[in-house]
């Protein structure tokens, strides 16, 4: 459904989701302001000197001045091998329009380098499209952005500096305005956090036998552990060890046979991991075991045994739109709003954690797009009383079309419980975006 505020000109944004994806629709009757950065990003506004040469037609010395830009990147913590998208906005520009001529609206193509620093070194290319609002004879340029991408090739804080960029304009003859940083290399803007990326787990256990007696030996058997690594072999009483517990050494090929005493009463399964405690991602198991419980009944006796049974990770919405705040066509700002709550149930009862993730398409429209770096949001998220887990919230930032987390909880001896999980969204647009409806798709993914 649509909702439409009270205003000189309705806007409709609509929101609508369903079970793990959701989307938005972004509808507005007038333009929003230059994208200087998403809210609530770890981005900010840097400014440095620069030296711009007009064309030699111009007839004009070179231009020195400060420019003021800001970098944003749709995913501030990737991991090695992720694709990042870069924004690079300069939102002050130190050149102006070199000749007297009034230069008319769409004539404006912007192209620059970003640079990488920290635990990767290089530039990226970024060029923005032919837009911009008409421009007075020695008029001041106005703000525009740039996107481009890089591939992360190391883990480690990546810092990302404004660079040298040019304005490059096409009426009636085609002319270039470079600017270059004074300086270099320019204040950082942006720092991402990327991280290895963790390859796959193949470690497996199996059991000799999937029941025994209290008390019996049961064969292990691991494989594609770390070679001559120490492993711990321990029952599993649901998502809680059991004091039946031994450590073997792998050979030299990652493999090992075990043979565990199990004689708690309560095992449903049996694990294996390295390190000092369990770990997904170092561990493999449970493989089920059943401890079948011969003790004798006294006289007169009867038996009562009561199973809990495993329940499933799922995720419901409290509704289906969400209507943004509307900006003026002209001014810009960005349209603000409140995510839909999303409900989380984790009733598995083992030792996993969960993410909810998100990642948005670029919004479209009558005037174009707008680009799904736009859209930010500051995430929320509450545990109920008595749950094993505590949730935490994503990091506040762009969610971008490379997606970013939303909330998750970590990993443990036991896991689940109940989440409300809440985020203020903020989507900054262009000023001189054509007046109308814009729409992009959010999908939500809870793993």
């Amino acid at each position: 459904m649509a909702l439409s505020p009270t205003r000189t000109r309705t806007r409709r944004r609509r929101w609508t989701a369903a079970l793990g994806a959701t989307a938005l629709v972004f509808a507005a009757g007038g333009a929003l302001a230059s994208p200087a950065g998403a809210l609530g990003t770890a981005s900010q506004e840097v400014e440095f000197p620069t030296r711009c040469v007009p064309p030699p037609i111009a007839g004009i010395p070179p231009i020195e001045g400060i420019t003021k830009a800001q970098i944003t990147v749709d995913k501030p913590t990737p991991k090695v091998g992720d694709t990042v998208t870069v924004t690079y906005t300069i939102t002050k520009p130190a050149a102006s329009n070199p000749v007297d001529l009034a230069l008319p609206a769409d004539i404006m193509t912007p192209t620059g380098k970003v640079t990488l620093g920290g635990a990767q070194s290089g530039a990226v290319t970024v060029a923005g499209p032919k837009k911009n609002p008409p421009v007075p004879g020695k008029g001041t340029f106005p703000s525009f952005s740039m996107t481009g991408t890089f591939t992360v090739t190391a883990p480690g804080s990546i810092t990302l500096s404004p660079g040298d960029y040019n304005i490059h304009t096409s009426y009636i003859m085609e002319l270039d305005t470079p600017c270059t940083v004074l300086n270099p290399p320019a204040p950082v803007s942006e720092t991402v956090v990327a991280s290895a990326q963790p390859g796959a787990n193949e470690r497996n256990v199996s059991l000799g036998t999937a029941s025994g007696a209290p008390g019996v030996r049961v064969t292990v058997t691991g494989a594609k552990f770390t070679p001559l690594a120490e492993v711990t072999v321990v029952g599993r009483a649901g998502a809680a060890e059991t004091a039946d517990k031994m450590t073997v050494t792998t050979d030299s090929e990652g493999g090992f046979v075990a043979r565990l005493k199990v004689s708690d009463k309560a095992t449903t399964g049996i694990v294996a991991y390295e390190g000092a405690a369990w770990d997904p991602e170092k561990g493999a198991g449970p493989a089920a075991y059943t401890v079948i419980d011969d003790t004798p009944q006294p006289p007169n006796s009867q038996k009562l045994t009561a199973a809990v049974a495993a329940g499933e990770l799922s995720m419901t919405q409290a509704g289906d739109a969400v209507q943004l705040s509307s900006v003026d066509f002209g001014q810009g700002g960005a349209a603000t709003g409140d995510l839909k709550t999303v409900t989380v149930k984790d009733f598995r009862g083992g030792p996993a954690g969960w993410s909810l993730t998100g990642k948005v398409t670029d919004f479209t429209g009558p005037g174009g797009s707008i680009g799904a770096g736009a859209l930010s949001w500051t995430p929320a998220c509450t545990t109920k009383a008595g749950s094993p887990s505590t949730c935490v919230p994503g990091s506040a930032g762009a969610v971008g079309s490379g997606g970013a987390t939303l909330a998750s909880t970590p990993n443990g001896t036991l896991t689940g419980g109940e989440f409300t999980v809440d985020a203020k969204v903020s989507l900054d647009v262009p000023a001189f975006t054509a007046p109308g409806s814009y729409a992009g798709v959010l999908t939500l993914t809870l793993s």
